[in-house]
């Protein structure tokens, strides 16, 4: 289908308005008249309703009393006789569109069997869809037309065992001929180029039965890259960067200190997050430690990343590895959440998604400019009806083929709430367990505020867990101003937001207002692989520090993490100290700024231990992660505060846990200071954290709550016994 030559161009922007464009070189820009054409019969005059001078022409806004069908093509002629192949336009951001032609089935991408393979796609503006088949080498294996069915759908069924063939589809739309890829492809090429064929139920494993998780807050979450955890020297890993040597048992470092998944076991987290598994650009799969990256670039959703891979070119390797890594861990009681980037691809010119349905899956502004609140140039329309239904279906198949336990939604604040709500449903289909977390930022998208999946909506979004920037800030200080200082970098200023972080961020008086509603949903953090990392923050704005006081400082901060009420998270490394020399966005930086350094888990064993402690107390008392603000309210109680330090008092909690009160404190002083502690219960108290050191044995007791703290230190005392109010 050869195109047309265009005097002037015309396009349809509802399903009633034709828009045509006449440049001032063809006839000054002037008409009296368009109608409307299919195969050379005039169906109707257009009625135009409005003319706007534009600079390089004129825009003619125009009404058509023909119903347009898609399945058909149209040409505009003008009051001259020339003519103009009717293009699809902003028709496809319609609602009208969307429920004319939004799909239900759950059979889009491939049906394989040995028998035939059947391939569906959703395509309602192509004219023509055609198959084409490729033997792995490259070969052609044949070319098939694609019959259109109802509501956009495209279907061929191609006879015989196709398994391991390649597929790409061939789209005709506005008379321009491009090749897109499957977005339901399970398994992709080399690089990403072409869907593969694969027979899944030959990927099946036998998955473990994992215990029960009570509730999100108990939750410790471990950030981790695929080829960071493995890529050290000193990692002691076999197979370095890929899936099977994330999950390496036995390995050690050359001084026999665990590594791995076994060092993982010992830390005591309950979830790994593992950031973007699925297939994206910027690390070429033929040569993949020539270069590195995040994983942020998306290009296939469904389908994993190769150059995590003993072997990309095989198209069953990287499912059944990342299979493996996640069995592995769960048979190690460490749940697996995924990090999912549905707020953008990688380039939406060349995305799949733009080629096969033009200008539909991607947000606009009111002018028709593709909307950048994601800063990557593009923002997935997840309003859209087959947008939404695409990360629905997404969602669904990680969870049914993969069984992973959680999803982070990077840039959260792009999506809008009825999808995140509807992902938390299906989730819940699955497992109530399953974490849902993300990053509710107010993001400069076209999408109204109050449909946004932000911090400021967190109430619309019930059951769904938002990284807390209030938590992050107060506690470290700002990670835009670098020099901002929180807490635990001294600041006297932000102890009454102190008490309302570590307490869950939830309203605990009536006349002071929560960012949450509850516990559940506030992620406390203050480092991620996002922006420097804790340590390279304290040491650029406190160069002249030694390396003593930068560790408290820096333990300090992780005692509030794994102490405060909510779910804690964790960057991998955070407990040895990971720096990244200084590097604020290392999302393509060498292996040498990214890897996780094991030589300093070695090094700073001890603050590893600490760190080891902190998680044996979370986990052995539920007081420290109550799942309901009321609890929160009726059992916390601060008891001392001043410039410089907070203690809260969790009183009467022997339901919960072993301790019948407990008692925290968090001191940013940088001398050792006397405190007694005004509980009101008599009784003996044991100290289980001092700030360098944590766990479930005794350090030291005390009758009447008075000691020294140490610069910059947690502590925590608990007593055993039910005392009686003095």
């Amino acid at each position: 289908m050869e195109d047309l030559r265009r005097p002037f161009l015309a396009y349809l922007d509802t399903m009633k308005v034709i828009t045509v464009l006449l440049p001032y070189s063809y006839n000054n820009g002037e008409a009296d008249r368009f109608s409307i054409k299919s195969k050379d019969i005039m169906l109707s005059h257009l009625e135009i309703k409005e003319i706007i001078p534009l600079p390089n022409n004129k825009k003619y806004i125009c009404e058509t009393s023909e119903a347009v069908s898609f399945d058909q093509s149209y040409v505009i002629e003008d009051g001259n006789g020339s003519q103009t192949d009717l293009q699809i336009g902003a028709v496809i951001r319609t609602r009208e569109f969307d429920d004319l032609f939004y799909y239900s089935g759950n059979d889009l991408g491939i049906s394989f069997s040995k028998e035939k393979t059947r391939f569906k796609l959703w395509a309602p503006t192509a004219a023509v869809v055609k198959v084409k088949l490729y033997l792995p080498a490259g070969t052609s294996a044949g070319t098939y037309s694609c019959t259109r069915q109802e509501r956009g759908i495209w279907s061929a069924e191609v006879p015989g065992n196709l398994e391991g063939i390649h597929y790409i589809y061939e789209i005709c739309v506005n008379k321009k001929w491009v090749e897109a890829v499957d977005p339901y492809a399970v398994s992709v090429s080399l690089n990403g180029k072409r869907g593969v064929v694969v027979d899944l139920a030959k990927t099946n494993i036998e998955w473990p039965k994992i215990p029960p998780l009570h509730s999100p807050t108990d939750a410790i979450i471990y950030e981790a890259h695929i080829r960071d955890f493995s890529i050290h020297p000193e990692s002691g890993i076999t197979r370095k960067g890929k899936y099977v040597g994330f999950v390496e048992e036995g390995t050690v470092s050359s001084d026999g200190s665990s590594t791995g998944i076994d060092y993982l076991q010992e830390l005591g987290i309950t979830h790994v997050e593992l950031q973007p598994v699925n297939d994206f650009e910027g690390v070429n799969e033929t040569d993949p430690l020539k270069e590195y990256n995040w994983g942020y670039n998306p290009l296939h959703f469904n389908a994993p990343e190769g150059s995590y891979s003993t072997n990309p070119k095989n198209p069953y390797s990287r499912i059944q590895e990342l299979k493996n890594l996640i069995a592995s861990l769960q048979q190690k009681n460490i749940r697996v959440i995924i990090d999912v980037v549905y707020n953008h691809v990688y380039e939406r010119e060349t995305s799949h998604f733009e080629k096969i349905v033009p200008g539909y899956y991607f947000r606009h502004d009111q002018f028709g400019i593709p909307s950048n609140g994601t800063g990557v140039g593009n923002d997935f329309a997840s309003e859209r009806r087959m947008a939404r239904k695409y990360i629905l279906d997404s969602v669904k198949y990680w969870l049914s083929e993969y069984h992973v336990n959680g999803f982070r939604f990077d840039l959260m604040g792009i999506l809008d709430i009825d999808t995140m709500n509807e992902v938390r449903q299906i989730a819940d289909t699955f497992d109530r367990t399953c974490v849902i977390l993300g990053e509710g930022w107010d993001l400069n998208t076209p999408l109204p505020q109050e449909k946004k999946s932000i911090l400021k909506n967190a109430h619309k979004l019930p059951r769904i867990a938002h990284f807390n920037d209030w938590f992050r800030d107060t506690i470290k200080g700002s990670t835009f101003n670098l020099f901002d200082r929180g807490f635990i970098l001294g600041s006297t200023q932000k102890m009454d937001a102190v008490k309302q972080v570590v307490t869950g961020s939830i309203s605990l008086e009536p006349q002071v207002p929560g960012l949450f509603q509850q516990p559940f949903q506030t992620i406390n953090y203050i480092e991620s692989h996002d922006n420097h990392t804790l340590w390279d923050k304290l040491s650029l704005c406190s160069p002249d520090e030694g390396d003593g006081v930068r560790e408290s400082r820096h333990r300090l901060g992780t005692s509030i993490v794994l102490l405060s009420q909510g779910i804690p998270f964790l960057h991998s490394g955070q407990e040895f100290f990971r720096t990244k020399e200084n590097i604020e966005n290392s999302y393509n930086s060498p292996d040498q700024i990214n890897w996780l350094d094991w030589k300093r888990k070695s090094l700073y064993n001890s603050n590893v231990a600490y760190v080891k402690g902190l998680i044996k107390i979370r986990k052995e008392h539920a007081a420290f992660r109550f799942n309901d603000a009321e609890l929160i309210k009726r059992h916390i109680r601060l008891i001392f505060q001043d410039e410089h330090t907070a203690a809260f008092l969790l009183e009467g909690v022997g339901q919960f846990g072993p301790w019948k009160n407990i008692a925290v404190t968090f001191y940013n002083g940088e001398h050792e200071k006397d405190i007694v502690l005004d509980t009101g219960l008599t009784g003996q108290w044991k100290l289980l954290c001092d700030g360098t050191r944590a766990g479930l044995e005794s350090m030291n007791c005390s009758e009447a709550l008075s000691f020294k703290m140490a610069p910059l230190s947690a502590n925590v005392w608990v007593q055993e016994e039910n005392p009686s109010s003095s």
